[in-house]
């Protein structure tokens, strides 16, 4: 649901399609829906299509797009101009290589054609060759898909084929994976116009079909994701969306392409939608005579051509993919074009025809054909058996007599053939030979591959701890002494003067100075290192003011903190109750062995002790105190039960009794088991007084309530006979008396004590009958129980009591509280609300506990849990440290105490793994951390960010704990984590627990059905009745294969689900009997949640054969008619068409209050509404606030009663005066004032007549809020929030609140207390909400559809619902969602993590500077030894051992090239911008390219500053900014009509001429050192490999026949003649391709089978410097492929239709939110944190190119720290990305002025030193680029925080 209306069309004013009755031309039809095309481009979401978009949910590949991307291949040779070629074995290989990635992936998908969409693929009209190469490839591919067994295959003849509707309504694929056309625009033919106006309006036509698209073209395979992107299907319907003049141009060209396409139907109509059938085996010789037959050549040399193609196409089937691995035999133009322009297209016409007449298949290689015309041409002497063998021999004279020809007559073509011309050079040659390096530590892990280095002999070279280089001269005042005191420091602290002489000088940060990693990343005077731990005191150089500042956010953030605090642990207004721990002492640093469980023994008997007198008067003491607080109790039992005998209504009596239930005297157990008795009395008597009394409803809801009072007396276990018999007297009535004995206990005390009350009478004296019929439930207790009270069933599992924790954890818990004591690490999937919260805190205690210096990390996907955690454990622990912090906050935008100096650190991601590879943290903290626990560690699979999660669990110390109640396939994640924690020799458990505390319950909210009446005020509204339920099974109506394993029942489910299998289900009645509910529970007891899991099992057991064979098209299945039973009524009544069809917005907006009023009514809120916009969530909330405001406004013009308030209130407020007055004659007369008269009214003090009136607001009323504390709150939030939105604070007045990662932090934390608190009730949130947040609520409400509703979000969204400890039951309701996507999301399973590839250069870079920078730490050689010694890097790759060591040495020769290492693994200056923008690789290896070739410093040396800072951010935009554009942003017309309307260009620019030369230099040293890689690797073990020569997905086999290479002259020539490849695939050479690649992604895409080549682990540039093109009128075009980054489509050297947004470089132009979103095509929700990301980025350019250039001055002086440039207090600057920052937000202020505050924070940063003198040291080049950089920063971030100011 796109509210903000983002898609709208905004080129304006072309109307040329508008009206539906003029006519069109081709051209102008294209035109208008080329702007359709790109309105719907605008709203397409780049998306990981299996992990979080379909998961395991089938979904099309459309064929003939599948097709195209395949013959459009580049290096495949067929069909191409001027190239006879027709290489299918190629294509084969390239088709099945593309549908492996689906398929390895666990993709779920049918491959389906429709004939009418062909034309794109075949490219009608182009020429004949192209057209006879295309058609017949696209009929080969397709019966080689059908050949693939793994693979479903359909044909349909287009949209409207009835087929393909049934195939939608059977199948229910999810989207399809099509082209969109674009490539076809480079094409120059007659035809091009007609075939992309018919591609483009089938694809909207597919759209609205209720079919999303995802673009295969631009699919990028990357780990274990697949991203492409996303098109939200229409709910339009295609008529009333593509006017009619529009499709009438369609039909006509429609026409023309039929016309020239030939009429080759891929197969006949089909009859069904099964999957098509296999082709027909026949003989080659029938396939081969059949294409002869159909051949029409008269004359002699074409017949001698067929002869040799016929004969060629026998001998396939006996040459391997060897000899069929050759180049296009040289040959003269004139013999080229016969072949191309006559022969060749007849014959391909002729073998289409023959296989589609025969349902068959055949080879052709038209290479080897004419390889074979060559060889006869040349050696035309000798016999057909001696050419081609015996067995060709005898079917030539057997089967091809009639086309056989003398071999002489090919003498005829030897004229026609040239000389192969000289090879330029050898293959290997493509490869870079290694560069020495030798490391004492990565030479033992390389040792298995130690031949590598073996040439040069560095591999036998160790540095000796002790040994000083020649070439590094020793450094003064090195940072190293502050963390490393050994004997190295000499080594470390040296820099190199000798250049190497294997990797040449370039004269820029080229000197050789090795980089110590001691400072912070965006303040090189910083120290890394707290004081404690070697650094300098944080304050050290702070003025007053500073330290007043950071004093008063310090005061600040504990009271939020603490306000936080209290809401989590329900503590508002009262003090926390944190658990004190003493310290341990410093000694201790271990943590404790596992406690002895307590064992509780009775004491020994005393009889025959002799007591002491003084021991018989304690005795009589205690007894006599006893007895007094008993009578205490007894009267003030007695005083509460007179005062309840008052009150007269039910609501009146229950808030009475709960307040009796908070004294402290409630704890006595008679005084519990009283009042709950007294409950039930009184419950019976207001039951036996209710005029309804006799109805179904009122003896459900009495007898439910009476049935949970003696489920908590029980729980008590105190009785007396009295009690006794009053239960008894109960359950006899009701019809329970079977249950009297489970139900009842025996009197637990001596003397049985009377009640304090006369029980009401329910039964006759004498025989015990029930004195009320009518209170007897009408069903068997069983059946009555699964209907009614499934929600009040014990939920325990195996509970029992542990002294360990404060409650009876279940069987798994002690599992877990086992394994913690054990140290071991954990892995715990369980469900939200089964109960995971108490495992963090449990361990957090632990550590505490055990010792003084351990630490405790643990570590959350999102800052706001971050905060929320902290808040939990401030309110949990407090712990006396001495001057050291209990906890600490490290998130990238803010730091709370020192995380290097605390025992629980909360944090994120990314700072724990920049905390873990920081080499100082690594000796001196990394140690001391006992355990991490990892939240939500299913984040580990999701595209953004989840390597970083690998490296955490790759690199950890210590034991894990991962929790997670949403991990698909968890065995396998398991499997490898266990792996990974066996090898750092930790113990590992995995604990599994499915089953939830609460249920979910389903609703759809009927938005289609028209509401009985409108809304006028909350007060007044009646429910609508729209909100309607969803039983589970009657979901299977979706149709799928499977039933989820979390698709759990309820209840009253299975007993409704057991009613219609016996109406409708077919069983035997023997399964019947065994499921009948009085047959399988106990009887003698209530049900419980256990028994009840077990009914659903195996109810669930015998529905599974109903759904494998299910079918939705047989209204006569048994589950057709189950469904059909479980179905509701009002929704069974509308249309299908409509109620699988996404509301209008209008629609969707009007119904909205109706909704939250609904939920009102019903008592389901609070509640949280999940969209995933976060405009959209703004908009809803303006909706509902709006709609208040609305009526109440007209409520309060028209209310008399209203009126007169305020004339009453004007009044009281016009005699203000004479009550002062009167006030000070009373104080001087000292009066009493009570004495002296006032007003009669009192109400008018606290009146506010502006205050939202209680009817139109959705606040909690009964909370801690007064309302005049929320507006303080509300006016600190406007003071210190930098943006505050006063429609915002509106909303929270009424109760309404937006909650997502866009808004203020403070104002989130506001929004989560007052939402715990009750006050707020609506939350209007984004999927962040979800991720752990504690934010109980009654229902979880999604509104509209999004293509980030997946299996995945949507568990977690709808687990916020009925949270354990505050619902028993949860409801889920679906507003604006098509039925079947609810379906489909209800029936959805979780799909398997994925996984990235760890181990990148980035990656090797920063384990070298760790080790280094360490001092060789054991923390760092442990972490090291333990990646690289583990059989599997990463759960999901196919990287064995050795290919991932190979990968690290040619990975370090890079780097060592990259002048990034030195031989020995010393990292050099440069290393800081590699590392610290370690997320952004390769762009971070680019810049570092550019600074060493000096590019940075051209552009800065500009005499123009204003352009040598755009030119500046140009370049950091294509290094850091790429985001890519739908090739629709390509067309000129649209481009100019948004260019016109914005100061947006749009488009970027191309990078500098010299800057992608020296890109395009790097990137070709790339490309010949993984070259190299894997030409030796493949050298090496090519016997482990072994021939390539199957095909990877159907594995057909292409070894030929020995005898005819060895026994045959021809077969011996191919042999000798063809191509030797090591590296590249055997099929990819058949198109002629050797061991020379053209990118690092032909490399990785054309390896070899067993050359598991990840191309993103490959720093490749080329996406960053690829060429833009241009559009006819000389516009730029942005890159057409490329990314360095996920999130864009990856580089392909043959894609279209791509071009670089310019969002980065237009906002430092015009620094304009609004053509950020409507002409760059940014959703405004996103435009904040991608502009944030961009600022970070170049505050670290900034920060470590200071760094880089300041420290020369060490060269000069042998100092540091001279107080030349620095100002006082600079060590409070704030380091954003690396997370050193103040306690301040960055976005709040402190009441200063703002440009006080800018002046004092640039000063802080680097403006000090820019700003200042030149140093003498710093060279005018290099000053100038600090200028530049940091103007240009700094105007950007002026500009950034402008726009939100």
């Amino acid at each position: 649901m796109d509210l903000e209306e983002f898609e709208v069309n905004h080129r304006g004013s072309d109307t040329t399609a508008n009206h539906a009755t003029s006519s069109l031309s081709i051209p102008d039809a294209l035109k208008w829906m080329d702007g359709e095309w790109h309105t719907t481009s605008r709203r397409a979401r780049w998306m990981d299509l299996l992990g979080d978009y379909a998961g395991t949910e089938p979904f099309i590949i459309d064929g003939h797009s599948l097709i195209q991307l395949v013959i459009s291949d580049p290096l495949l040779a067929l069909g191409k101009t001027g190239d006879p070629s027709f290489q299918i074995l190629h294509a084969f290989h390239t088709l099945e290589r593309t549908l492996d990635q689906f398929i390895k992936r666990s993709a779920v998908f049918d491959v389906v054609f429709w004939e009418e969409n062909r034309h794109v693929t075949l490219k009608s009209g182009v020429g004949a060759f192209e057209d006879a190469s295309r058609s017949l490839a696209r009929k080969l591919l397709f019966n080689h898909l059908l050949k693939i067994r793994r693979v479903s295959v359909y044909v349909f003849t287009g949209l409207s084929d009835p087929k393909w509707r049934e195939y939608q309504f059977v199948r229910k694929p999810m989207f399809a994976l099509v082209n969109d056309g674009d490539t076809d625009q480079v094409s120059i033919d007659p035809f091009a116009t007609q075939r992309l106006l018919f591609h483009r309006v089938f694809l909207c036509d597919l759209l609205t079909s209720g079919l999303a698209l995802a673009l295969l073209a631009s699919a990028e395979f990357r780990d274990s994701k697949v991203l492409s992107f996303v098109y939200e299907s229409k709910s339009r319907r295609a008529d009333d969306f593509i006017p009619a003049s529009v499709r009438s141009a369609y039909s006509t060209a429609a026409r023309v392409l039929e016309g020239e396409a030939e009429d080759f139907a891929l197969v006949p109509s089909p009859t069904s939608i099964d999957p098509l059938p296999t082709l027909r085996a026949l003989a080659i010789e029938d396939v081969v005579l059949k294409v002869a037959s159909l051949t029409r050549f008269h004359d002699a040399r074409n017949k001698a051509l067929l002869f040799a193609f016929l004969i060629h196409l026998t001998l396939l089937p006996h040459l391997s993919t060897q000899e069929r691995a050759r180049r296009l035999e040289p040959m003269k133009a004139g013999f080229k074009h016969q072949l191309a322009s006559s022969f060749l297209p007849n014959i391909f016409h002729a073998m289409e025809v023959a296989i589609t007449s025969l349902n068959t298949t055949i080879d052709i290689d038209v290479r080897v054909f004419i390889a074979l015309v060559r060889f006869l041409a040349e050696n035309n002497t000798y016999s057909v058996q001696d050419i081609f063998g015996n067995e060709a021999t005898k079917i030539v004279q057997d089967r091809l007599a009639l086309f056989s020809v003398p071999i002489s007559t090919f003498s005829q073509f030897a004229v026609e053939f040239l000389p192969f011309p000289a090879l330029a050079s050898p293959p290997i040659e493509n490869g870079l030979g290694l560069l020495p390096f030798s490391n004492k530590i990565f030479d033992d892990e390389l040792a298995p591959i130690r031949s590598l280095g073996d040439d040069d002999g560095a591999g036998a070279h160790r540095i000796d701890e002790r040994e000083e280089d020649e070439g590094i001269e020793s450094k003064e005042g090195s940072d190293a002494d502050e963390w490393d005191a050994s004997s190295e420091e000499e080594e470390t602290s040296a820099s190199a003067t000798k250049a190497l002489p294997e990797v040449p000088r370039t004269g820029y940060f080229d000197d050789g100075t090795l980089f110590n990693d001691t400072r912070h990343w965006h303040n090189h005077k910083k120290p890394l290192l707290p004081k404690h731990l070697g650094g300098e005191a944080l304050l050290a150089n702070a003025t007053e003011w500073q330290r007043r500042k950071k004093l008063r956010a310090d005061q600040r953030f504990i009271q939020t903190l603490h306000d936080q605090a209290a809401t989590l642990t329900g503590a508002s207004g009262a003090a926390l109750h944190q658990l004190k721990i003493l310290p341990v002492g410093a000694a201790s640093n271990q943590l404790p062995s596992k406690p002895q469980k307590q064992s509780y023994k009775r004491p020994a008997s005393k009889a025959k002790q002799k007591q002491s007198k003084a021991d018989v008067i304690h005795e009589e003491y205690l007894a006599q105190k006893a007895q007094k607080q008993i009578n205490e109790s007894i009267e003030w039992l007695a005083k509460g039960i007179h005062d309840l005998d008052s009150e007269t209504s039910p609501s009146s009596l229950e808030t009475s009794l709960s307040n009796l239930r908070r004294n402290a005297k409630f704890s006595e157990p008679f005084v519990a088991t009283e009042l709950g008795l007294y409950h039930l009395h009184r419950l019976f008597q207001h039951w036996i007084l209710d005029p309804e009394r006799e109805s179904a409803s009122v003896r459900d809801k009495h007898a439910v309530t009476a049935l949970r009072t003696i489920k908590d007396i029980l729980e008590v276990n105190y009785s007396t006979n009295d009690i006794r018999q009053c239960i008894q007297d109960v359950l006899n009535v009701l019809g329970f008396s079977a249950y009297t004995y489970t139900l009842t206990i025996a009197s637990t005390t001596q003397e049985d004590r009377p009640l304090s009350f006369k029980f009401v009478k329910l039964v006759k004296s004498k025989t015990k009958e029930p004195l009320y019929a009518f209170m007897r439930i009408r069903e068997h207790p069983i059946e009555w129980q699964l209907r009614v009270f499934g929600e009040y069933m014990d939920r325990s599992m195996d509970s029992q009591v542990d002294p360990r924790v404060s409650f009876k954890p279940d069987a798994w818990q002690r599992q877990v509280l086992d394994a913690i004591d054990d140290n071991k690490s954990l892995l715990v999937v369980a469900p939200t609300s089964a109960g995971k919260t108490f495992i963090s805190y449990y361990a957090m205690e632990k550590v505490l506990r055990g010792s003084d210096e351990g630490i405790i990390v643990y570590v959350a996907p999102t800052k706001a849990l971050v905060a929320q955690v902290a808040a939990e454990i401030y309110a949990r622990f407090s712990k006396d440290l001495k001057g050291r912090n209990c906890w600490a906050i490290y998130t990238r935008d803010y730091r709370i105490h020192e995380p290097q100096n605390c025992q629980i650190l909360v944090t994120v991601p990314d700072m724990l793994a920049i905390m873990m590879l920081s080499p100082p943290l690594t000796k001196v903290w990394t140690p001391r951390v006992k355990y991490i626990i990892l939240d939500e560690i299913h984040a580990i699979g999701q595209q953004e960010g989840g390597s970083v999660w690998e490296q955490i669990l790759l690199l950890a110390p210590c034991p894990i704990i991962g929790l997670s109640a949403t991990v698909g396939a968890p065995e396998k994640f398991n499997t490898w984590l266990e792996a990974v924690q066996r090898a750092g020799r930790f113990q590992h458990t995995f604990v599994h627990h499915p089953h939830r505390y609460s249920h979910l319950r389903k609703f759809f909210y009927n938005i289609h059905e028209k509401p009985s009446s409108t809304f006028e005020s909350i007060s007044t509204y009646k429910s609508t009745g729209r909100m309607r339920y969803l039983h589970p099974i009657a979901m299977l109506a979706f149709g799928p294969r499977t039933i989820p394993s979390d698709l759990a029942l309820e209840a009253s489910d299975t007993l409704t689900l057991y009613q219609a299998l016996m109406a409708h289900g077919d069983l035997p009645p023997s399964t019947l009997d065994t499921l009948d509910p009085l047959n399988f529970f106990p009887s003698d007891r209530l049900l419980q949640q256990t028994d009840v899991i077990r009914y659903d099992a195996a109810l669930k057991a015998c529905l599974v054969p109903m759904v494998d064979q299910f079918d939705p098209r047989n209204t006569a299945a048994p589950l057709y008619k189950v469904i059909a039973s479980l179905e509701d009524v009002t929704l069974s009544r509308v249309p299908t068409e409509v109620i699988n069809t996404q509301p209008e917005r209008t629609d969707f907006k009007n119904n909205l209050i109706h909704l939250v009023c609904d939920l009102h009514a019903q008592g389901d809120l609070p509640a949280i509404f999940f969209n995933f916009d976060r405009a959209d969530c703004e908009i809803m909330a303006q909706t509902l606030h709006h709609a208040l405001l609305l009526k109440e406004t007209e409520w309060r013009a028209s209310n008399v009663e209203w009126k007169r308030k305020l004339a009453q209130y004007d009044e009281w407020l016009s005699k203000a005066k004479d009550r002062e007055r009167a006030a000070a004659r009373a104080a001087k007369n000292r009066v009493d004032l009570d004495g002296v008269k006032t007003e009669t009214v009192e109400w008018q003090a606290t009146f506010d007549p502006t205050a939202p009136l209680p009817q139109f607001s959705f606040s909690g009323e009964h909370t801690s809020r007064t309302s005049s504390t929320l507006e303080e709150e509300l006016k600190q939030l406007a003071h210190w929030t930098s943006t505050p939105l006063k429609w915002t604070l509106s909303c929270l007045r009424r109760g309404i609140a937006v909650h997502h990662s866009g808004m203020h932090k403070r104002y989130r934390i506001l929004v989560e207390s007052l939402f715990r608190q009750g006050f707020i009730r609506i939350i209007f949130a984004t999927g962040t909400l979800a991720l752990g947040i504690n934010a109980p609520t009654k229902t979880s409400i999604f509104c509209g559809d999004s293509p980030y509703l997946t299996a995945l979000v949507y568990r977690q969204c709808a687990g916020r619902a009925g949270r354990r400890g505050y619902d028993l039951l949860g409801k889920v309701v679906f507003y604006g969602l098509p039925m079947d996507r609810v379906q489909r999301l209800t029936l959805s399973k979780l799909p398997s993590l994925g996984a990235g590839f760890p181990v990148t250069s980035t990656l090797v870079l920063r384990l070298f500077n760790l080790l280094e920078g360490s001092g060789y730490a054991p923390a760092a050689i442990s972490a090291i030894q333990r990646l690289f010694r583990l059989p599997q890097v990463s759960f999901d790759s196919e990287e064995g051992k050795h290919q991932l060591l190979h990968h690290l040495r040619f990975s370090i020769d890079y780097l060592r090239r990259a002048r990034l290492l030195d031989e020995h693994g010393r990292p050099f200056n440069l290393i800081g911008i590699a590392s610290q923008l370690y997320y952004t690789e390769p762009s971070n290896f680019a810049l570092v390219t550019l600074l060493r070739h000096g590019v940075v410093h051209r552009i800065c040396a500009q005499l123009n500053v204003i352009q040598a800072k755009r030119e500046f951010i140009l370049l950091m935009s294509h290094l850091f900014g790429r985001r890519y554009l739908p090739g629709s942003y390509l067309k000129d017309p649209n481009m100019a009509e948004m260019i016109k309307k914005s100061a947006s260009m749009v488009i970027l620019p191309p990078l500098p001429d010299d800057a992608r030369r020296v890109l395009a230099a790097h990137e070709d040293e790339i490309l010949r050192i993984f070259t190299g890689y894997t030409l030796t690797y493949g050298s090496e073990r090519s016997a482990e490999l072994g021939p390539d020569t199957r095909l990877p997905l159907s594995g057909t086999r292409l070894a030929g026949t020995p005898t005819f290479r060895t026994g045959t002259r021809f077969g011996a020539w191919l042999q000798e003649t063809a191509l030797r490849v090591v590296v590249r695939s055997l099929f990819v050479a058949n198109s002629g391709h050797d061991d020379r690649f053209e990118s690092v992604s032909d490399l990785a895409k054309t390896a070899r089978k067993g050359l598991n080549l990840n191309q993103h682990a490959i720093p490749s540039l080329a996406p960053i410097f690829a060429m833009p093109a241009r559009t006819e009128s000389g516009g730029l075009h942005g890159d057409k492929n490329g990314n360095q980054r996920s999130g864009h489509p990856s580089f392909k050297a043959h894609a279209h239709g791509f071009a670089l947004n310019a969002y980065i470089l237009d906002f430092y132009t015009h620094g304009q939110e609004q053509a950020l979103s409507e002409a760059n095509g940014i959703r405004r929700g996103d435009i904040w944190f991608l502009l944030q990301e961009f600022v970070l980025t170049l505050k670290t350019v900034r920060g470590v190119l200071e760094q880089l250039i300041m420290r020369k001055r060490e060269g000069v002086d042998g100092r540091e720290g001279s107080d030349i440039g620095e100002g006082e207090g600079e060590g409070l600057s704030d380091d954003l990305d690396s997370g050193f920052m103040d306690v301040e937000d960055p976005t709040e202020r402190n009441g200063e002025a703002e440009d006080d505050v800018k002046g004092r924070t640039r000063a802080a940063q680097v403006g000090s030193v820019v700003g200042g003198v030149k140093p003498s040291w710093v060279a005018e080049s290099d000053w100038r680029v600090l200028q530049v950089v940091d103007e240009a920063t700094e105007d950007f971030d002026e500009k950034f925080q402008a726009m939100w100011a």
